[in-house]
């Protein structure tokens, strides 16, 4: 699996070194690897011949490769993200105004029974996917969920006590099915905790990969 390392240069191995006149008779990484998205490590270069006299002309070409390969390479090389996908990655995506708007609707007017929402990947953000209408059932919630995409959903759920008392809770639930890719599921889960905080109003949670980890029975079990 890459896992975008990239190796930008290295001094020459002992032996080519010793050929070439390297009195050292050993060498080390001119450049570690980094992540993409990452400032590089430092580079350590020796001190000037003149300060050394150990002058190797060997090195110097060395090093001045490492720093032109250091200028040149491109952010994202060897891997399909870029850094700025990755930091996004790592703080969670951006939240689309709508978002926000719709659940507050379904907090306080009850206009809808259920919101569904996606990643965006080409404009960096959470947006809403789906309106559930304020008549639909959870079966209705469920059967919107895509086979192998994920999601991210809230629901307002109506129950009656063992008190017989009417309550409403609403549920916030990550959907993210074995079927789908597998930089979909990172992006949902790196993000998932920063699009909740822009929900005011959150009571229950559930996570699912399959439509049992979500079922009537395991809702009702966590809303009494």
């Amino acid at each position: 699996m890459d896992h975008g390392w990239v190796v930008v240069a290295r001094m020459p191995d002992a032996r080519a070194a010793q050929e070439e006149g390297d009195v050292l008779g050993q060498t080390h990484p001119l450049l570690r690897t980094w992540r993409h998205g990452r400032s590089p490590p430092p580079i350590f270069c020796p001190p000037p011949p003149c300060q050394t006299g150990l002058g190797n002309l060997a090195s110097a070409r060395a090093i001045a490769t490492a720093h032109r390969l250091l200028a040149t390479v491109e952010p994202g090389c060897g891997n399909e993200t870029n850094p700025s996908t990755m930091a996004n990655s790592a703080s969670g995506m951006a939240v689309n105004d709508e978002c926000k708007l719709k659940f507050q609707d379904l907090k306080s007017k009850r206009s809808f029974r259920f919101i569904t929402f996606k990643i965006d990947e080409h404009t960096q953000q959470v947006v809403v996917d789906r309106l559930g209408k304020p008549g639909d059932t959870y079966d209705d919630f469920t059967a919107s969920m895509p086979d192998s995409e994920c999601r991210y959903a809230v629901f307002d759920f109506d129950f009656t006590t063992d008190e017989n008392c009417q309550k409403s809770k609403i549920f916030f639930i990550s959907w993210s099915p074995d079927t789908s890719r597998v930089r979909s599921k990172m992006l949902y889960a790196s993000s998932k905790d920063r699009f909740k905080r822009e929900l005011d109003g959150i009571q229950l949670e559930l996570q699912a990969t399959d439509p049992s980890e979500m079922s009537m029975d395991i809702v009702k079990a966590r809303a009494l």
